[in-house]
């Protein structure tokens, strides 16, 4: 079930990714799955990549502000 939850997060995150250009909204979608991505690492035990999706996570919510007041 946590592979699949991963599986899920990972491909959520890079269609978002993907469709950023689109608006701010897939930023803020994007920066969901980076969450979601993180929560994943750090269940699976890979703190590693749970620690740089949390970073991945920031830095999409950053963009999306910045998106949101052009």
């Amino acid at each position: 079930m946590l592979t699949l939850f991963g599986a899920a997060a990972v491909t959520f995150m890079m269609l978002m990714y993907a469709l950023e250009r689109r608006g701010p909204a897939f930023i803020a979608a994007f920066a969901c799955g980076c969450a979601l991505s993180s929560v994943y690492g750090f269940l699976a035990g890979t703190w590693p990549f749970g620690v740089v999706e949390a970073i991945w996570t920031i830095v999409a919510l950053r963009r999306f502000r910045q998106a949101r007041s052009t």
